[in-house]
């Protein structure tokens, strides 16, 4: 009975160092603080012109936000997309895995092919989007892995290429909304998706934030705090509604591209916001819902207050 037992007994044995592999693995994939401290001490220059954008991502990026922030930048400044439903990094850069969505979500002129685009180093800026809810991206897409495979190809074709990993939010049914946006920062964004791309010692050129979260977060803050601010009542305001008037918890509406698109703005352009236009048209031309005048200039200077304080934004101030 006993010599029976030996197989099941080394087969347990080799479960468990196997675990312990994979646990030390996955601690060695976070580097020290001195080395993240070191890569993001010293900011981006400022650009000279304008930039063009490649957007790689889901709906969450969509058409309209592109479409504005483009509108805030100005003559000059040219983007592309490629885009799907909840789609992960991996998703789409694995040849083989469909992309949900993929004909509706393409479907407009700006869209180009994202290994084709990224490869070409026709591009200022690439933009990497990964799928919400977070949590699931980083547990079944491997989100780290997929982050540096799409920055080390962005960065191969042109080595001064700068970036992105747009942070983004989780759904308003979760009760923990805000305090998410807080915590997930550093626990996920940061540690289990962008900072083990600095591990690679040849890395000289780390990926920043576009920390749309962080500014949601702060912006809806100031509004709660002031029990509404101009047209933006409370956070359902900045959220898509659907024909019936069914809040949309995880979609923008136009105030919230609008507030999107200025945290782009800011983080690629290294310019305050403020004084920006509340005007804008949609990427099919109609005119935008705005925010009111106190809601905008609020906006415009709390995007600044995070852009410029977050260090992996690559903006000095």
């Amino acid at each position: 009975m006993i010599v029976r037992s030996y197989p099941l007994i080394l087969l347990l044995l080799a479960l468990v160092f196997a675990g312990i592999a994979i646990w030390a693995m996955s601690r060695q994939r976070t580097p020290d603080a001195a080395k993240v401290a070191a890569a993001y001490a010293t900011p981006l220059a400022a650009p000279e012109g304008p930039l063009r954008v490649f957007h790689l991502g889901h709906s969450l990026v969509g058409r309209d936000m592109p479409a504005m922030l483009a509108q805030f930048a100005g003559k000059g400044h040219d983007y592309a997309s490629q885009l799907g439903w909840g789609t992960s990094l991996r998703e789409h850069w694995e040849p083989d895995i469909e992309i949900n969505g993929f004909e509706a979500e393409n479907a407009h002129p700006h869209f180009r092919a994202a290994h084709e685009a990224i490869a070409s180093g026709n591009y200022d800026a690439v933009v990497l989007t990964e799928m919400v809810e977070l949590r699931d991206a980083i547990r079944y897409h491997d989100s780290a892995r997929y982050l540096s495979r799409w920055a080390d190809l962005a960065r191969t074709a042109n080595p001064d290429v700068r970036i992105y990993l747009y942070e983004t939010w989780h759904s308003l049914t979760d009760p923990d909304w805000l305090e998410r946006l807080d915590d997930d920062l550093a626990q996920l964004w940061e540690r289990r998706v962008l900072l083990p791309d600095l591990i690679d010692p040849a890395n000289k050129n780390p990926v920043r934030v576009i920390p749309a979260g962080q500014v949601l977060a702060r912006f809806v803050r100031k509004v709660e705090t002031a029990g509404g601010i101009d047209n933006v009542t409370d956070r359902t305001a900045l959220f898509a509604r659907d024909p019936s008037g069914e809040l949309d918890p995880i979609h923008m509406g136009d105030l919230g591209n609008y507030l999107v698109a200025l945290t782009h703005f800011a983080t690629f352009y290294h310019r305050s916001p403020v004084g920006l236009s509340r005007q804008l048209r949609r990427a099919d031309g109609s005119t935008a819902d705005a925010p009111g005048p106190e809601a905008a200039r609020v906006m415009q200077e709390t995007v600044w207050e995070v852009v410029g304080s977050y260090r992996k934004t690559g903006v000095a101030q």
